[in-house]
């Protein structure tokens, strides 16, 4: 008898055969969805031959010996003509490989051609118990050339790892795991019944579609907007009746995107008898709030938010949602930009094992214009092969719609869901921009200063600090940006609502984190020039709810004076084609105002759309000398030059503190961790750690042990005056 796993108890053996059939069945269904059945049947099979070994039996047993058992399958699979498979057998611990040594592999040894000609055990004894049929040939449509090819063993990687992972796991914990299930019909029953007073009923019930609050409904009861609002909701309801593809669903602010891009989306996948859908999000912050209104829609066990800051127990148990955040194998998933796309380009098979169960989804892409425009090529070209050839289908959802049509196959855009678009722009249009003189520090705050409720919104952390200093012991004054810590910023957020709701005086000095998707309404709305979309975006937070006449509801566009000016090299180029824009055009947040501004800004980027060249080596490469492992070094939506530092401040983050002296290292302490930390770049970590001010837990990690660097007003003080710090 030849054992793949023994319990940790040592009482209980699982047949190698046994595993190898099971695991088979598994990807073979996962490989369905698309088409692909026999190539996940046949890694399945080959995966763990090598563990046949004497070698291996003896490992498994007890002897201290080291045994590579992967690259016995992916010989199998070479000798079989089926090299695609070679790449998925042989990286399915870990991950998979370059196909040929680049020069940034660990070592030529660790790629894929090397390893097929390294000696491994003798493992023939596996055609004792396996009969390993070949697959055919796949069948794919080819837009994109040897690019799809790549995202094809990324697809089938990913059958392989999870079925291997579930089939173990089940035999190591003696228990199968069991995930919520409901069907899209049953999904599409609720939201109905939610959506069914306001499609019904009057005006006043109708308000509550845009999200305003009581008193925001009771100002607008026979507001025409309401009106406009259903008719988005049902052409979107409409919409998803129609056939796969890509979709655009360009929905000014206030006008429901939320709610109308899920019913388009249980309808269609109704429709189309779809499994899942992912709606993929830029910020936490926008998670968060949409994660919650899906939760209390559909059901809480039915919606899996799955981001850095949410975290699900890690103990014994079969946690349903630990498990589904593994896997997305739950209903309805909401996740980050950064989750979605690096996880394509990934290599680890931790990070791969959920692509399978994207296929067969509607991708929801919330806020598209903020894809990273560094990535923007290969996530588009990712798109358009999930909806080609994995059963998917697309909906581009934002209130400034970038012009991405001339990225995608004419014959997979399926046109705009929300009916008569620019007439919607102009409907919605609660606020008027106006482009301001340049200004100095001084006079900005005292414009600030009177007003009754405004927001500003710079470009830098620096400039933020320095202003609300300015600012310090006027009443209702609140600093926000990323150099506070998570549950930090969500306790400000809540006092700033308070005060807004109760129409007390209110001034928000914040980074470019308030502007999308957080649901402030100020009277008044300050916008340090920058990017076209994001100045529009920051005007939908002043007048949000239409309470006061759009003409007395200003976003004032504006510059520091020179010599004021804080260089920010991530904006420059957008805000010189805004400055271009708003010298054309009299509305600068008018539909062809928006879609000139992206069409320059795409132009003038040209080859910096894709600026690690992904594609272009993806389609160069032959089937031998595919980079995997190079590939998702180099595509990083977040740069990694970064290091977290934990704030020890309220008692969760102390004991955490502690947790992390003792040496404990979890993924579920990490995750709790990142709720109380601050991340800087590698250069202020450097300053402060040389100063004395952080107490490192690792190259990654510290803790701030001088407490009188973090402020309850502003967060960490990231500025270190040279000698300071030395002598504590």
């Amino acid at each position: 008898m030849y054992w793949a796993h023994i319990s940790e108890d040592g009482l209980r053996s699982q047949p190698l055969s046994e595993h190898l059939m099971e695991t088979a069945d598994l990807a073979e269904r996962f490989a369905d969805v698309f088409h692909s059945g026999d190539w996940g049947y046949f890694c399945g099979l080959l995966h763990d031959i090598g563990k046949y070994s004497e070698e291996f039996q003896q490992r498994i047993q007890g002897k201290n010996i080291r045994v590579d058992h992967s690259t016995a399958g992916a010989v199998e699979a070479e000798n079989r003509k089926a090299f695609l498979a070679a790449y998925c057998i042989a990286g399915h611990h870990a991950g998979l490989p370059d196909g040929m040594y680049v020069g940034k592999s660990a070592s030529s040894e660790s790629t894929l051609v090397s390893r097929l000609k390294k000696e491994i055990p003798d493992y023939q004894k596996y055609k004792r118990e396996i009969h390993v049929p070949r697959p055919d040939k796949p069948v794919l449509k080819t837009d994109h050339g040897r690019f799809c090819i790549s995202f094809f063993i990324r697809m089938v990687y990913s059958c392989l790892v999870d079925a291997d992972y579930l089939d173990t796991e089940a035999f190591m914990k003696n228990q199968k795991r069991v995930l919520p299930d409901a069907s899209m019909t049953e999904l599409k029953k609720r939201l109905d019944d939610y959506m069914k007073p306001w499609l019904e009923s009057s005006t006043e019930n109708l308000t509550a579609f845009s999200g305003a609050s009581d008193e925001g409904a009771r100002r607008s009861e026979s507001c025409p907007l309401n009106v406009r609002r259903t008719d988005i909701l049902r052409a979107c309801i409409h919409g998803g009746k129609g056939e796969q593809g890509i979709y655009h669903l360009t929905v000014p602010t206030g006008g429901g995107k939320t709610i109308s891009s899920m019913a388009f989306a249980l309808n269609h996948a109704v429709e189309h008898d779809l499994r899942r859908i992912i709606y993929i999000i830029p910020y936490t912050s926008i998670i968060e709030q949409n994660a919650q209104v899906f939760r209390d829609i559909l059901g809480k066990e039915f919606v899996l938010e799955n981001h850095s800051n949410v975290e699900y127990s890690d103990g014994e148990e079969l946690d349903p949602k630990q498990l589904a955040a593994e896997n997305w194998d739950i209903p309805v998933v909401v996740t980050t930009n950064v989750q979605f796309f690096e996880s394509l380009y990934a290599s680890r098979s931790s990070k791969c094992r959920k692509l399978h169960n994207i296929a067969g989804s509607v991708l929801i892409f919330d806020e598209a214009q903020m894809l990273p425009n560094d990535y923007l090529r290969p996530c588009l070209q990712a798109i358009s092969e999930l909806v080609l050839n994995y059963r998917c289908t697309a909906v581009l959802c934002t209130a400034t719609q970038p012009s991405l049509q001339q990225f995608f196959p004419q014959k997979l855009l399926k046109g705009e869901l929300c009916p008569n678009v620019e007439a919607q722009y102009e409907a919605f249009r609660r606020t008027v921009l106006v482009k301001d003189e340049d200004m100095t520090g001084d006079e900005l705050v005292r414009r600030l200063k009177a007003e009754s409720q405004v927001l500003c919104i710079l470009n830098t952390r620096t400039k933020v600090q320095e202003i609300y200093k300015k600012m310090e012991g006027c009443e209702g004054i609140f600093h926000l940006s990323t150099l506070m810590y998570p549950v930090h910023r969500r306790k400000v957020l809540d006092k700033i609502r308070k005060r807004l709701n109760l129409e007390e005086t209110c001034c928000v000095i914040a980074t470019s984190l308030v502007e999308a998707g957080v649901n402030l309404d100020f009277q008044t709305v300050y916008r340090e020039a920058a990017g076209l979309d994001s100045m529009i975006q920051a005007a939908g937070r002043c007048n949000r709810e239409g309470r006061n006449a759009t003409a007395d509801s200003r976003t004032h566009i504006f510059q520091f004076v020179p010599e004021e000016r804080v260089r920010n090299d991530s904006v420059i180029q957008e805000q010189r084609i805004a400055e271009e824009i708003m010298a054309s055009y009299a509305e600068i947040d008018s539909f062809d105002a928006i879609h000139e501004y992206f069409d320059r800004l795409h132009y003038i980027k040209g080859d910096g759309l894709d600026k690690k060249k992904i594609l272009q080596r993806l389609n160069e490469a032959q089937g031998d000398a595919i980079p995997f492992r190079t590939i998702a070094e180099d595509f990083k939506i977040i740069k990694e030059d970064t290091r977290s530092i934990l704030i020890a401040r309220e008692p969760e983050a102390k004991d955490l503190a502690k947790r992390l002296r003792y040496g404990e290292h979890n993924r579920e302490l990490m995750r709790s961790v990142g709720q109380y930390s601050v991340n800087v770049y590698e250069n202020t970590y450097k300053d402060l750690r040389e100063a004395g001010f952080l107490d490192v837990i690792d190259e990654n990690l510290a803790v701030l042990s001088d407490e009188g660097r973090y402020s309850e007003e502003t967060g960490l003080n990231t500025k270190v005056v040279k000698g300071e710090g030395l002598f504590f």
